[in-house]
């Protein structure tokens, strides 16, 4: 009888799996082999190189400056702020209120006023500044934002009255002043307007305040009514006209109110109760018998 023949030998499933897994190995490694050579001759790395780091810069702080500030109170208040910055970042910003106020104190050529001093010209709003912000740098961002500011106010009527832009703007810082209900602005700027034309002193509080330096939270006295001088615009001992200056750095809102007064016949006005509006009266009796009744004196 011929020799049996014997059935093919198997592979053990093991070795299988362990040939394909070596196939497979041997497949990735050339891909990244092949790419890594491309790499290499593009960017010279097989990994793509990082842009350095920059650091941070630090968050600014802050200045607010309301409407109606004069330069001492906003000197005042770059003091306040500066104080604040040095304590929660632990360095000494360049900011300071006497810095400030050096900066500020020189009159300076302004385009469409001429030379002046820098009162009016502060313009209010909020500014960033840092530990290497200047008082000066301030100072001029203030003056650039009043420029930019200026032109929105049309001029025409106030010229028509024979009103100079210095005078509007002198006007607008008494409004500014004067003023706590923002629909009362035309109101007060004709009443400035109308006594300007009858030649009638203004007898607004808040120049006297201003060129004597009395706090809005003191009461003027009567020794102070007397005292003349180019801000007082009291009936007693006061000059004639507008003060010399502005008396305050007024917002966009008031300068266009000092441009367009209300029509109006009103050359009165009187705090009412509620500390916030006013009566208006061209009428010097209505004006008398309104303080009597509600005790002014």
């Amino acid at each position: 009888m011929p020799p049996r023949q014997r059935p093919p030998r198997r592979t053990p499933r093991s070795v299988i799996y362990r040939r394909r897994f070596a196939a497979i190995a041997v497949l990735i490694a050339g891909f990244a082999i092949a790419w890594f050579a491309v790499a290499s001759i593009k960017g010279g790395g097989g990994t793509k190189a990082q842009p350095p780091t920059t650091p941070l810069t630090p968050k600014p702080f802050r200045v607010v400056f309301p409407e109606g500030f004069t330069r001492v109170q906003m000197a005042e208040r770059v003091g306040v702020v500066a104080k604040i910055a040095q304590r929660e970042r632990g360095h000494e910003p360049k900011l300071a209120a006497m810095t400030y106020l050096a900066a500020t104190s020189r009159p300076r050529f302004i385009p469409g006023f001429g030379r002046h001093p820098l009162e009016g010209f502060l313009f209010p709003a909020t500014y960033d500044f840092t530990r290497k912000t200047t008082s000066a740098q301030l100072a001029s961002r203030q003056l650039q934002a009043f420029q930019r500011s200026w032109p929105n106010v049309n001029l025409a009527y106030a010229r028509s009255k024979n009103l100079t832009p210095y005078d509007v703007l002198i006007i607008a810082s008494m409004i500014e002043e004067e003023t706590a209900a923002p629909e009362e602005r035309q109101l007060v700027s004709a009443v400035i307007y109308n006594r300007l034309h009858d030649r009638m002193q203004l007898g607004i509080d808040a120049t006297l305040r201003y060129g004597l330096h009395i706090p809005p939270t003191e009461s003027i006295h009567q020794s102070q009514l007397e005292t003349p001088g180019p801000y007082n615009t009291s009936a007693i001992a006061g000059h004639f006209g507008l003060p010399p200056t502005p008396i305050g750095n007024p917002g966009l809102a008031s300068m266009q109110a000092a441009a367009h007064p209300a029509h109006v016949d009103y050359l009165y006005y009187v705090r009412k109760p509620d500390k916030k509006h006013h009566f208006f009266t061209a009428s010097l009796a209505a004006f008398n018998a309104y303080k009597a009744a509600h005790g002014y004196g």
